[in-house]
């Protein structure tokens, strides 16, 4: 019984990391499209904010 589960296991622990690539290379894609949301949200909220900073600045 013992060596049944183990097989089972090892199974079940192969068929997972086969499949793992897939999922990250997804993942970082949510995480990229987060950030890339977060970042065009602030340039939208702070545009005009920062271009007069700029203008201040530069005479």
């Amino acid at each position: 019984m013992k060596k049944l589960m183990i097989q089972f296991q090892t199974l079940v622990m192969e068929s997972t990391r086969r499949n793992d690539e897939g999922a990250v290379a997804a993942e970082y894609g949510v995480l990229l499209a987060g950030i890339v949301a977060v970042v065009a949200i602030a340039a939208a909220a702070l545009g005009g904010r920062i271009g007069r900073l700029f203008d201040a600045i530069v005479p």
